[in-house]
């Protein structure tokens, strides 16, 4: 059973009204990996980095069943690095530094040990390079989950919508939503994005949860309210990097486990906003993970006598 994962590994800067991190080890793969990591393995990791990317790291990913094959490293250039500011809400910030360095020119390759993967999750790059790994992959893996951000709205729709149509879930925003469809309710947004490709679409609200839209179904999976965010970046990321890891893990892709799916997703990014980066998933164990998704159910547990 494996689960390729296609993303950026890469250095962030960030600042909070709580902290601030300096240069860290982030990108969306990164993330996927630390997540999924608890669900499955191996993960087969695609993506590029420079010189700078610390051995460590890799060491770390391999350790925790992450295979290596398909991570381009260029000695003499740079990894991407971010830098970012959140605002008092930790819901919006702003971006102070974007070095592109090695993913200016990012051509992923799918090797063979990769091939016959059957979950394949596509993080924020361009869709370009989405549609690539997906032509690359024989047999077409059983389920694509795909992540993408306004920018590529603005500056690649046409490629966009021709990748969308090649997915069947695919994760964003609420404003990406609307964005995409130009409609401001969400349940409109999300019926007009079903009919573009994807069969089960993800929106996610940050501290306000997630819902999950398949056909006519509507499920709601909530945020656990937490004492301190730390830091949001990589939330997303660790949010779909759970997700996939639970359906990988349980190899069933059915609505209902789907719904469990997005709670283990929820769960795990609760985990990600703690501290600094990949830290604290660095350090939680199955037992962290469990005791965690008991919360959940108590969140939304409750009894009702219907009259």
């Amino acid at each position: 059973m494996s689960l390729t994962v296609v993303g950026t590994m890469a250095f962030d800067d960030i600042e909070t009204p709580f902290g601030k991190s300096d240069k860290i080890v982030g990108g969306s793969a990164s993330y996927i990996a630390w997540a999924a990591s608890n669900f499955v393995q191996p993960i087969n990791q695609v993506s590029v980095i420079g010189g700078d990317f610390p051995q460590e790291e890799l060491t770390a990913l391999v350790n925790r069943g992450v295979a290596m094959d398909g991570v381009q490293v260029k000695k003499d250039e740079k990894s991407f690095y971010w830098a970012g500011r959140y605002h008092l809400d930790m819901n919006s910030r702003d971006t102070l530094v974007t070095e592109l360095n090695v993913l200016a020119d990012f051509q992923p390759v799918i090797p063979p040990s990769y091939q016959g993967s059957e979950f394949l999750i596509l993080g924020n790059l361009t869709p370009q390079v989405q549609m690539s790994v997906i032509n690359q992959m024989n047999p077409r893996p059983k389920l694509i989950v795909m992540d993408t951000m306004n920018f590529w709205m603005d500056v690649a729709l046409e490629d966009l919508l021709k990748t969308l149509k090649m997915v069947d879930v695919l994760m964003v925003n609420d404003s990406e939503a609307r964005q995409l469809t130009g409609e401001f309710s969400i349940v409109k947004a999300a019926k007009k994005i079903l009919t573009m490709g994807p069969k089960y679409l993800i929106i996610k609200k940050g501290e306000h949860g997630a819902l999950l839209f398949h056909e006519n179904h509507v499920f709601f999976a909530p945020a656990l309210p937490l004492d301190e965010v730390f830091d949001p970046t990589g939330a997303g990321d660790t949010f779909a990097g759970g997700f996939v890891g639970h359906l990988a893990k349980t190899k069933d892709i059915s609505f209902e486990n789907m719904k469990t799916a997005i709670i283990v997703g929820s769960a795990m990014a609760s985990f990600c906003v703690e501290k600094f980066g990949a830290q604290k998933l660095r350090e939680i164990t199955k037992e962290d993970i469990s005791a965690r998704l008991e919360q959940f159910v108590q969140l939304v547990n409750f009894d009702i006598d219907l009259v």
